[in-house]
């Protein structure tokens, strides 16, 4: 569950009463881990895995009625604003046009303390992350690479002039990241003391237009004017025979290796200080990433390049990374996990549609050091799944769990619906040797299309915008918590 999807009364969730809540329930189900997104402030796209800063968090979250408990708000202040009319759906467009406003008051009104001034002095992430903001602001929030005149090359004496200029707007955007921070690690330590632990995730590529494309380019596949050379993508496979083209710079691993990746273990060390678990995002493209020529329009002409490999994890062994390992895998991508011995990742539904019982992906053959799902923020959910068969796929799939609940002991009726048989989907996972069952929120209720969160390789106001409604929270609240509980008590008590 997202932040973004918690209830809310003001377009988008946040660190306030309902994420809390959400805690409370966790806790009152005996779950163990609340799994969030990046937690990066979104741009173009909406994507919290395309954000102008590594270090860049989401003033979204920042809770308004928190605000207005510090006395930098009135009620009035934001009470009537259109945020959003549609309360499934995050409108970031007009997030984007009204939510700034409202901070921009809050800040008005807040008194410098010693720890903001200290905050002001040493935290460089946000620092760099303020000064690209103040730059987007200047330009009337347009990519860096379309800047006019010789803003659209850095350089130290430019931005320490921008700040002197616009000091306002700078420290503006430096109390958001302070704000964010507090409130953020004020619901860690609740969840935490209520025995809920945060797992969060890292993209493993930055966005072209981002202060660490902008001002380091030599992090990057770039030429002499900083335009990518090479892109991130997939490669052609029988969901796409196009492949798919996200259009991320690539890094220069070989500056990386050089400087024995120091970059690299502080991004990796800062999110570790953000959450307790940390998974990180497409992790086969360390072992190898696919490389696609900029100018591109498919990802059909790209080619498999040789990445860092265990040689960036080789001091990372003990850290608490999940590692995303889904995709293409290769004999150098399974050495590296072997080595590593990350905890990688299965998805329930994809191992119903086969009779062959020796099916790694069917519930009853994960092993311990996997996270297992019913689906991610990335796929189908599992009603869509079940909706979305044919008939003589349907029937194959009601023998495969049929088969699947025998081998796990779990119980099964022959006159389950769809969203029954979706429950029983989560009670599997559970019931699976995995070293943790994760299941989405949107699962447990179950929703269908309507509540998928990202349709990947596509532009849409349909994409990472779903909410859940606290009538639809509520309603279904005792429902889902005792049946986690019983499951939980059932599968999981050793």
């Amino acid at each position: 569950m997202h932040i973004s999807s918690l209830p809310s009364s003001y377009g988008i969730g946040t660190f306030g009463k309902e994420a809390y809540d959400f805690v409370d329930f966790l806790s009152e189900s005996k779950m163990k881990i609340w799994q969030i997104l990046p937690l990066n402030l979104t741009s173009f796209g909406d994507s919290p895995y395309q954000s102008p800063s590594n270090y860049g968090f989401n003033y979204y979250f920042i809770d308004l009625d928190i605000l207005r408990s510090k006395g930098l708000l009135e009620l009035e202040d934001y009470s009537d604003i259109d945020f959003g009319s549609n309360p499934k759906r995050v409108d970031y467009k007009k997030l984007f046009d009204e939510r700034i406003k409202v901070l921009k008051k809050a800040f008005s009104n807040f008194t410098y303390t010693d720890d903001f001034k200290s905050f002001l002095r040493n935290n460089v992430n946000a620092r760099d992350f303020s000064f690209f903001m103040t730059m987007k602001e200047l330009n009337n929030f347009a990519p860096w690479s379309q800047w006019r005149g010789l803003t659209n090359s850095y350089s130290l004496e430019l931005e320490n002039k921008i700040i002197a200029e616009n000091k306002l707007t700078f420290e503006f955007y430096m109390w958001t990241q302070y704000e964010f921070l507090n409130e953020y690690f004020a619901l860690k330590r609740y969840a935490n003391s209520k025995d809920v632990l945060i797992m969060g995730d890292i993209p493993i590529y930055l966005a072209y237009d981002s202060v660490e494309c902008y001002k380091y380019p030599y992090m990057f596949q770039m030429d002499e004017k900083h335009n990518p050379t090479n892109v991130a993508g997939c490669p052609p496979d029988c969901f796409s025979v196009d492949g798919q083209l996200w259009g991320n710079p690539l890094y220069n691993w070989e500056y990386f290796k050089k400087t024995n990746y120091k970059w690299w273990n502080e991004r990796i060390l800062n999110a570790l200080k953000l959450y307790d678990l940390l998974r990180i995002d497409h992790f086969r493209g360390f072992s190898a990433y696919y490389s696609i020529p900029f100018k591109d329009k498919t990802a059909r002409n790209g080619k498999w390049v040789k990445g860092p490999g265990f040689d960036l994890f080789k001091d990372k062994l003990d850290y608490p990374i999940i590692a995303e390992d889904l995709g293409y895998i290769d004999d150098d991508f399974r050495d590296l996990m072997k080595k590593t011995n990350y905890p990688g990742m299965k998805i329930v539904t994809q191992g119903v549609l086969d009779l062959n019982k020796d099916n790694e992906w069917r519930p009853s053959n994960y092993t311990y050091n996997y996270f297992s799902y019913t689906s991610t923020h990335d796929s189908e959910t599992t009603l869509q799944f079940l909706d979305n068969l044919s008939l003589k796929d349907f029937e194959l799939a009601l023998e495969v769990i049929k088969e699947e609940c025998e081998l796990l002991n779990v119980p099964f009726i022959d006159t389950l619906d769809k969203k029954e048989l979706t429950l029983k989907l989560v009670e599997l996972n559970i019931a699976s040797k995995s070293k943790v069952a994760m299941t989405p929120i949107q699962d447990l209720i179950p929703l269908g299309k309507e509540a998928r969160m990202n349709f990947p390789s596509t532009l849409s106001t349909d994409n990472w915008s779903f909410r859940l409604t606290k009538d639809e929270f509520l309603k279904n609240k005792l429902r889902i918590r005792d049946f986690l509980k019983k499951n939980v008590e059932k599968y999981r008590t050793n």
